[in-house]
């Protein structure tokens, strides 16, 4: 959530930052409406509770009728303490309750506007060109044995698939070679929990407008997680961190329900209930989030260049960044069939808007707690074999394995199998 201090600060923030996300900038006078409400009633709660400790002594030292009065006064005061104390109660709920949904202020310089007004920053890489008709990924998936949507759809539904021979062995050839990069970039790894209560899924952000995105086994009042981010970020929730930053990775399972996509991508594996992903996680001063978030963006391009995936490097328009992302960068890898840039990892910079409702806190240079600042990058998913099969596709139907990955998957070509 964000900072009542700094809103008091400059609203005007605050304000441009909703016009540019294309929400409504109106809650900025409710807050503050609110805040100062709150913060009035909490001095009257508390100028009538320092009055009624010292009535209390005058009470024990008087007698007859002055005792009497003084009792029915003191029995007053306790109702009006009971009152002031239930108003700043009221307030403080009522303004938790609009701050929970008024999104991360954006940073000054990201673009406005919505899901099309993204700013490209970069193209690295020439895209493929083929002296044959290319194969769309599902189309090789099948010839190579890696792929199999209809039974996922037999024993699922749609939108599962398996990953079989070669295709399950390039998932993990990929993943594992995202955890070693990771590892010698410092990151801690971690196999985290996909299943979380409430708290860590709200305190990330996404039980709001990504709520119908996320599965939820109301029997056990769990979620299922779809990235890692969430159990992670969760990790040091309620904590002081000793010493920053603290980076992690994360290798998991995640589950998207796809709400609002019917029709969308139903060929394939771009879209689809269940993937896995490896997901750099940081916590870090918040003076440092920039550099910060620059740093993971330059690790998910070393690890492109592993797999020789031509891509572009987008600055993500702000009202499409979420909830909880102040800025965020997409790499989108060349899709040859589609003849399309399609997003292959993402990286945002959550200032201190999760650290605050997840209560993360460091100690700054004066002793006193503060917000820590988190980000979160994606290394490698499954979405990536659908750009690295059609890319490095061969005429006969099989894949050159890019040189980062053959140590990994002991292969150098993917061949068709014969049915």
């Amino acid at each position: 959530m964000i900072d009542l201090r700094a809103l008091r600060e400059d609203p005007e923030r605050l304000r441009a930052s909703q016009r540019a996300r294309g929400e409504d900038e109106t809650v900025v006078g409710t807050l503050l409406d609110l805040d100062e409400r709150r913060r009035s009633a909490l001095t009257r709660f508390e100028s009538l509770r320092a009055e009624q400790k010292s009535f209390g002594k005058s009470v024990s030292k008087a007698q007859g009728d002055e005792r009497q009065a003084l009792l029915a006064r003191a029995k007053e005061l306790a109702q009006q303490v009971k009152e002031a104390e239930s108003e700043a109660d009221r307030l403080a709920a009522e303004l938790d309750s609009v701050l929970r949904v008024v999104p991360n202020v954006i940073e000054d310089d990201a673009p406005a506007g919505g899901e099309q007004d993204f700013v490209t920053i970069e193209h690295v890489g020439a895209v493929p060109t083929f002296d044959f008709e290319p194969k769309d990924h599902l189309a090789l998936g099948e010839g190579l044995g890696a792929i199999d949507m209809e039974r996922g759809a037999k024993v699922s539904g749609a939108r599962f698939y398996y990953l079989t021979g070669v295709g399950a062995r390039l998932q993990l050839a990929l993943l594992n070679m995202a955890m070693d990069q990771a590892i010698e970039s410092g990151f801690v790894p971690m196999y985290p929990p996909v299943l979380v209560k409430p708290d860590a899924m709200e305190g990330t952000g996404f039980l709001g407008a990504h709520a119908a995105e996320v599965y939820q086994l109301p029997q056990d009042d769990l979620y299922l997680v779809g990235t890692s981010e969430v159990p992670l970020a969760a990790y040091h929730m309620n904590e002081i961190i000793d010493e920053l930053p603290r980076r992690y990775v994360g290798w998991s399972s995640c589950f998207r329900r796809e709400a609002g996509s019917y029709g969308k991508d139903t060929r394939g594996i771009i879209r689809v209930h269940q993937f896995d992903k490896v997901e750099m996680f940081s916590y870090c001063d918040p003076a440092d989030a920039h550099e910060e978030h620059l740093r993971l963006l330059e690790w998910e391009k070393e690890m492109l260049a592993k797999v020789e995936l031509p891509y572009r490097v987008i600055d993500v328009a702000a009202g499409d960044l979420g909830s909880s992302a102040a800025r965020k960068y997409d790499c989108e890898a060349w899709v040859p069939t589609q003849e399309a840039y399609r997003e292959v990892t993402s990286t945002s910079n959550c200032t201190e808007f999760q650290a605050r409702r997840l209560a993360v806190r460091h100690r700054d240079g004066n002793g006193r707690t503060q917000p820590v600042a988190t980000l979160n990058g994606t290394l490698a998913t499954t979405r990536w074999i659908v750009a690295i099969l059609e890319n490095h596709q061969q005429a006969d139907g099989s894949v050159r394995v890019p040189k980062g990955l053959q140590r990994y998957l002991g292969l150098e070509v993917l061949e068709p199998v014969k049915r």
